[in-house]
């Protein structure tokens, strides 16, 4: 069946038409068949996702193509994210070891990351910067790639994801701007305080995670979900945020599909929706101030909890 098979290229419209016919979903770093088939491939033969067109053509030995083919099947077979059969995720540019240890990295945060947070943080004094629930480590260590000046901590309640964050600190030799914390939220952070706060906490609800796709079952549930309506750690972060923020900190968290629960829950709250180059996509900016005025409604909505 794979015998004509001979190219670079063969191989990448080989995986994308096997999987478009198995019914695969794609939601990890990758939207369609074609970009997950290049990924597999690409890793699989340790090159670059940047390779030139023209490498393509390039056959590949017997060796190499019983090893992509074996994982393509695997890929059908057990559902299992292509990041986690190949053991690397792409972040804001950037490579990450993943696996399941950690969610597969993939928000969009990365774009934040790329564009310098403008306009967010223009014209503003920025020396540390926290990512909280942190997982593979991937938005810390890409902020503390991008902007070399600032202190980054890491802080995940898994030790599992702290252990594959801290190899990704090690493989971006980033251990003088990054350092990795256990704590539950906040707990573990007592006297920190931040410029900047990012977080793409858990935020799927009970009946989503019930329903998604098998892809989702290999990654850590508990990066996952987040309660009924999926706000169960968005509100602890913005209950807790402005005791750990400068007086002019900001505060961006990742609620996805919870955007309509939370506005619903707090519409007294200016939540500022970023707009991404595909569009909205759950991501809100809030600065300290705004915290602090809206406190007391926060509190109670947590409290419901």
């Amino acid at each position: 069946m794979t015998t004509e098979l001979a190219s670079i290229i063969d191989l990448i419209r080989y995986a994308a038409s096997r999987f478009n016919a198995a019914g695969l979903t794609f939601g990890h770093s990758h939207d369609n068949a074609i970009d997950e088939a290049t990924h597999l491939v690409l890793s699989s033969l340790h090159l670059p996702p940047d390779l030139p067109p023209a490498y393509g053509a390039a056959r590949v030995t017997a060796h190499e193509k019983a090893a992509v083919v074996a994982l393509i099947e695997r890929r059908i077979a057990t559902r299992e994210p292509v990041a986690y059969l190949v053991g690397e995720a792409w972040f804001a540019g950037m490579p990450f070891k993943s696996d399941r240890r950690a969610l597969v990295p993939r928000s969009p945060i990365a774009e934040l990351i790329e564009d310098g947070f403008s306009p967010w943080l223009d014209g503003r004094e920025v020396e540390r910067v926290l990512d909280l629930c942190t997982g593979s480590g991937c938005i810390g260590i890409a902020m503390a790639a991008h902007n070399p000046v600032w202190r980054v901590d890491i802080a995940d309640v898994s030790d599992d994801a702290l252990a594959l964050a801290r190899e990704n600190i090690a493989l971006h030799q980033l251990a003088d701007h990054v350092h990795a914390v256990r704590s539950n939220l906040f707990e573990g952070l007592r006297g920190e305080r931040y410029d900047l706060i990012v977080s793409n906490p858990p935020y799927v609800t009970n009946a989503e995670y019930a329903a998604l796709p098998g892809e989702y079952a290999h990654e850590p549930k508990l990066g996952l979900t987040a309660g009924a309506d999926g706000l169960d750690i968005a509100l602890r972060i913005l209950r807790d945020a402005p005791e750990h923020l400068t007086d002019d900190g900001l505060l961006i968290v990742e609620v996805g599909e919870s955007e309509r629960a939370l506005n619903a829950l707090l519409p007294e709250v200016p939540f500022v929706w970023i707009e991404f180059k595909v569009g909205p996509m759950g991501v809100f900016a809030l600065e300290r101030h705004e915290l602090v005025e809206h406190a007391d409604a926060i509190r109670a909505a947590a409290a419901s909890r």
